[in-house]
């Protein structure tokens, strides 16, 4: 199951991810797991235990993004070259496709344990990418990479997204089985969250709110009086969140009762979710339409609405007969 965490600035959004991912790798037995770093701001293996100034960096998708796309490529005779596949290319009948939990030369690459929890990230955005680059061309292999993923219930996908609507900028946000939105209970946090239930009703995204630095019961009723059946559950003041952020990481095991709770709450929710890959294909699809008629074909050269392949569906049952393992070249 794949799920995203997504809020405004300063929510609390990295936290919770870190605190998620790393609940479901405590669990018993430890549930495969697969996380991302996807926001612009790079905090999510800070928060899942890695020091900041850690002296060997993780690898960067951004920076594998041309080997990314030779490996799910594979022999799909509808792409022409790796040059030709965008973030939105979908797989078909010869591409290469995930796991969650599997050895590939793209995870024994760029898939570092932190804390317990595989993670890559997309990379930092840097003064030297200014003119040349933007935050939607480092998550492009993000979301290239969950376009070819096929996960199962009881394994898990764990994504931190960028802060506020930039979550929604790109089709990467109907990756997802259910998207967390992190709330605090102020009047601005929860505008956010009428900006985002706008887009998600869009797309027939799945939006739960999980609340934040709730201090007490009038906290709950403002934020139900805001989201109504949308709230989820929802974090108290955390005296072991508050060491984290003084680089205290304690077992999760240590995480207040009532806070352990709410991670199983999500865990839940996420488990109720009802996979259709039908669907899921189809938006990827209809994403990749998009950005061929809006950019991508004059960048290629060629039409890319050439690289969908009509007969493929995305999902379990076709592992057999596309599961690949060639090396990267």
């Amino acid at each position: 199951m794949k799920i995203a965490f997504v809020g405004k600035g300063g929510s609390g959004k990295t936290t919770l991810a870190a605190l998620f991912a790393r609940h479901l790798a405590a669990s018993t037995p430890a549930a495969p797991l697969l996380a991302f770093d996807a926001d612009i701001n790079q905090h999510l293996a800070a928060a899942l235990g890695m020091p900041e100034d850690e002296a060997v960096p993780l690898p960067a998708l951004g920076d594998h993004l041309t080997e990314v796309k030779e490996y799910l490529r594979g022999s799909n005779p509808r792409i022409s070259s790796a040059a030709a596949v965008i973030k939105t290319t979908p797989p078909g009948r010869g591409s290469r496709l995930l796991r969650v939990a599997e050895s590939n030369p793209l995870y024994d690459r760029l898939v570092r344990d932190v804390g317990g929890v595989r993670l890559a990230v997309t990379g930092a955005f840097a003064a030297e990418d200014l003119g040349v680059a933007c935050y939607h061309s480092k998550v492009g292999a993000v979301e290239l990479l969950l376009n070819h993923l096929i996960d199962e219930a009881g394994e898990y996908v764990v994504v931190d997204m960028t802060a506020g609507a930039d979550s929604f900028a790109s089709g990467l946000f109907t990756r997802f089985d259910l998207t967390v939105l992190i709330c605090e209970p102020t009047l601005r946090s929860t505008g956010v969250y009428r900006q985002y239930v706008d887009y998600a009703r869009d797309f027939d995204v799945r939006l739960a709110v999980v609340g934040n630095k709730v201090d007490d019961a009038a906290d709950v009723t403002f934020l139900r009086e805001q989201v109504g059946d949308d709230l989820l559950t929802w974090i108290g003041r955390s005296a072991f969140v508050k060491a984290a952020e003084r680089g205290r990481i304690l077992p999760i095991t240590d995480l207040e009762p009532t806070n352990a709770a709410a991670l199983r709450a999500i865990r839940i929710a996420l488990d109720s979710c009802v996979k259709d890959w039908a669907r899921y294909t189809a938006q990827a699809v209809e994403f990749h339409l998009r950005n061929a008629t809006a950019w991508a074909n004059e960048r290629a050269g060629e039409d890319l609405a050439d690289q969908i392949d009509p007969e493929f569906v995305l999902g379990t049952d076709v592992v057999p007969a596309l599961r690949q393992s060639w090396p990267v070249r």
